[in-house]
């Protein structure tokens, strides 16, 4: 995992996510968990990117 992405998990999680798996449920996913709260779309955006 690069810094880039580590800094994009932590204060654009939805960005992060279509940048590295596309727009697609993933990123749907986190945007709405990113709209509930940030942590929850942080948590899921290195979720995601870790895979």
């Amino acid at each position: 995992m690069s810094i880039l992405t580590i800094i994009l998990n932590i204060f654009l999680p939805p960005v992060s996510v279509a940048l590295n798996k596309g727009l697609g449920k993933d990123f749907i996913i986190n945007v709405i968990l990113t709209i509930l709260g940030v942590l929850p779309g942080v948590i899921h955006a290195f979720y995601v990117t870790s895979k």
